[in-house]
C-alpha cells in the first residue's frame, strides 16, 4: 500500500523504473569498456580519467594535485598517490609553480599524450555506437515526465 502511495505521488510506473533501469545499464556497460579499454594499455579508469582532466585544461592553464583531487572527487592524499604512480609510468611530469613554489603543476608527458589520444580515440568510437542508444533513452524519459505535467 506505501509503495503504491508513494509511485502515485512521484507519478511513477513500471515504465519509469525500466527507462531508468536500461539508461543505469548503459551507463554502466560505458564505463565497464572503459575500464577494460584503460587496462588493455595498462592503466586503470582512474589513471585514465586523471589524464583526461590534465588534457582537457586549456593551454596555459594549470592543473595542481588539489584541482586534480577536486575533479576527480578524491581526497588529495589520493591524487597524490595518483600522481606518483602517473609519474613512474612517465605519463606526467610535476614541475614547480612558477607564482608559488610549494604548489605543484601538473601536465601529460609525451608518452602521455601519446597513451591518451589512443584510450580517447576508442571512447569516441565506443560512444558514437552507443551515443543513439543513450539519446533515445533520455528523450524517452522526458518526453514521458512532460505528458505527466499535461
Amino acid at each position: 500500500m506505501l509503495l503504491k502511495k508513494a509511485e502515485r505521488r512521484y507519478r511513477l510506473r513500471t515504465s519509469d523504473y525500466a527507462r531508468l533501469a536500461a539508461w543505469r545499464n548503459q551507463l554502466r556497460e560505458f564505463l565497464r569498456f572503459s575500464e577494460e579499454a584503460a587496462e588493455e594499455v595498462g592503466l586503470t579508469a582512474q589513471h585514465y580519467q586523471a589524464m583526461l582532466v590534465l588534457r582537457a585544461s586549456l593551454d596555459g592553464e594549470t592543473v595542481t594535485i588539489n584541482d586534480l583531487a577536486r575533479k576527480l572527487l578524491i581526497k588529495h592524499n589520493s591524487a597524490v598517490g595518483l600522481v606518483d604512480r602517473l609519474e613512474r609510468e612517465g605519463l606526467i611530469v610535476r614541475e614547480a609553480a612558477r607564482d608559488d613554489r610549494r604548489k605543484v603543476e601538473l601536465r601529460l608527458s609525451s608518452r602521455g599524450r601519446q597513451v591518451l589520444a589512443k584510450l580517447a580515440s576508442m571512447h569516441r568510437a565506443e560512444l558514437g555506437r552507443i551515443g543513439p542508444v543513450l539519446r533515445k533513452l533520455i528523450a524517452d524519459v522526458y518526453r514521458d515526465e512532460s505528458s505527466k505535467a499535461d
